[in-house]
């Protein structure tokens, strides 16, 4: 009966209005930069931003710069800010805080130190990010916050791609920006063009249907996420929108998923969402 029965939208995908933003901080450029960042979005969905300093042993905890960052952040926006202040690690302790609380998103500034390509058993941002139990929108840029009015929504086969659409439709009518669906396929392979061609005309439509202004693009590329962000940025695209991907071949252990590598070579904030459980997995990016 077509796509648009398959689009399994996940409803508990679907950031929540009235409820809790987590902002994991390390006073490092990004992560004060996330927390200007959670602002947009925290008023948009009504919700509260819970500040949260996360300091190693042995370090300073901050607790006069975190007092103030909650004053100015509360005066200049008119938002309910709390502030918590631990001792730990910070990506451990933002997976636990977030379930705790229930939060709807996590925005997280990433430093430019912190890289994806190593071996990633022992990686704590890659697992902070697959283990999230929401959407997680990481930054690497130190630019301040701009609107957000073009949003991408990379799209393949795979049964994952497809539950992305329901957030990427909230969140377009939230901050009333278009959506690019940007497809990537091997340039010798035509036959996967063509098969994917139906699908994203289905899923523009419905996401048409939803009050979204949007568009679809093919674009020929081994290197996923390096095509994708090439578009982005010459695009005027301010967000991306991925899947992560729950398992790891072996190869992927020591090169990362797509997925992981996004978020490595992003300039542009993206949000990555974590798939619904299933029996197996198909390859793809997600």
């Amino acid at each position: 009966m077509g796509i648009l029965i398959k689009l399994g939208l996940n409803l508990n995908m679907l950031l929540r209005e009235n409820s809790t933003v987590l902002v994991p901080i390390d006073f490092s450029k990004q992560s004060l930069v996330a927390v200007k960042y959670s602002y947009q979005i925290a008023k948009i969905i009504k919700a509260k931003i819970i500040i949260m300093h996360v300091y190693k042993e042995g370090q300073a905890n901050h607790a006069a710069d975190l007092e103030q960052l909650k004053l100015d952040a509360a005066k200049d926006t008119g938002l309910v800010i709390e502030t918590i202040n631990l001792e730990g690690d910070i990506f451990q302790l933002t997976d636990k805080k977030a379930e705790e609380l229930k939060v709807t998103l996590i925005v997280a500034g990433l430093d430019t130190h912190v890289k994806f390509r190593a071996f990633f058993a022992t990686n704590q941002a890659s697992k902070f990010i697959k283990n999230a139990p929401c959407p997680v929108l990481t930054i690497r840029s130190t630019d301040p916050p701009k609107m957000i009015k073009n949003i991408i929504l990379p799209f393949d086969l795979s049964p994952e791609s497809r539950e992305k659409v329901g957030i990427a439709v909230q969140l377009a009518n939230y901050y009333k920006a278009d959506l690019r669906i940007v497809s990537v396929f091997p340039p010798s392979d035509t036959k996967y063009e063509n098969k994917l061609l139906p699908y994203l005309q289905q899923v523009k439509k419905f996401i048409k249907e939803k009050g979204v202004n949007c568009s679809n693009k093919s674009i020929p590329g081994n290197d996923v996420p390096e095509a994708i962000v090439d578009y982005a940025n010459k695009n005027d695209c301010d967000m991306i929108i991925q899947m992560n991907k729950k398992d790891k071949s072996l190869g992927e252990m020591f090169s990362g998923t797509m997925s992981e590598k996004m978020v490595d070579i992003s300039n542009i904030p993206v949000i990555s969402i974590n798939p619904m459980e299933r029996a197996s997995y198909s390859t793809g990016i997600h």
